[in-house]
């Protein structure tokens, strides 16, 4: 990808694109810019032939401390229509990492807070070191969590969200491990090995099987029981006539890997 961004460094090797938010001065606290780079970025990779997985992290210290102050100080004399056209800009990249049709993994290496936590839920894992730290502290400058509420909730559940949300603590790497936010604690050391044990696993999937299995992820929970049976039923029979899943029943019939499984 030949492409210069002001906040992020992004490289893509073997079919996986490893995204840094590059603000370590800040702790990688994000303002318009970066929320642009990372829209267009996540759009860009998911039209993209050469990339099949999607890992971010942060430069320095944290992951995201949320927005960056110098931005807040100025949305503050926003008025309504300039807040709400920040605020769809936002909910745009939120919804766009969350809906990508690849796995996504948010390799954690230090605080998240606020939108910073918010960009770690929108991600399908989440490996965190034990240095973690999560807050959704926007209830202590009289806001809200208002555009990754709809994906917190769906990564922890709303006893826990509402915890969380109403008092904005601060919880550590053990405790997001125990809610649901985190997959998996590892060392500073050992973080990103862990999550090369992964990428290695989910290479072996099919890349359209993977981008199904995310679809239904987000679609099923929202059909009733009835029509669930026809939409599910026509999900694994266009697959099973599909170039991938033809391709996975002969490899495995065969005895060989399927054309997949494998990182060149």
């Amino acid at each position: 990808m030949q492409q210069t961004f002001q906040t992020l460094n992004v490289t893509i090797k073997d079919y996986v694109a490893w995204i840094t938010l590059n603000r370590p001065e800040i702790h990688n606290a994000f303002n318009e810019t970066m929320i642009g780079e990372l829209l267009s970025l996540y759009r860009q990779l998911g039209q993209s032939n050469n990339c099949r997985i999607v890992v971010i992290t942060g430069a320095g210290k944290s992951f995201c401390a949320g927005a960056d102050l110098k931005w807040m100080a100025g949305v503050v004399d926003y008025s309504f229509e300039q807040n709400l056209t920040e605020s769809m800009q936002l909910a745009e990249l939120f919804y766009t990492v969350y809906s990508l049709d690849k796995p996504t993994i948010a390799m954690v290496n230090g605080a998240a807070i606020g939108g910073g936590a918010g960009l770690v839920a929108v991600n399908d894992f989440v490996y965190i070191t034990e240095a973690a730290k999560f807050s959704f502290s926007e209830v202590k400058l009289g806001l809200v969590p208002a555009c990754i509420s709809p994906y917190v909730i769906r990564k922890v559940g709303e006893n826990y969200s509402r915890t969380l949300f109403l008092t904005g603590e601060r919880i550590d790497a053990q405790r997001a491990l125990e809610i649901g936010m985190a997959n998996k604690i590892s060392s500073h050391e050992q973080l990103k090995q862990d999550v090369e044990k992964l990428i290695d696993l989910l290479m072996t999937n099919g890349p359209r099987a993977m981008a199904i299995c995310k679809h239904l992820l987000e679609q099923v929970p929202q059909l009733s029981l009835e029509d669930a049976k026809r939409f599910t039923a026509e999900v694994i029979a266009n697959l099973r006539i599909s170039g991938e899943g033809q391709e996975g029943m002969k490899a495995f019939f065969s005895k060989r890997k399927p054309y997949w499984n494998k990182k060149c």
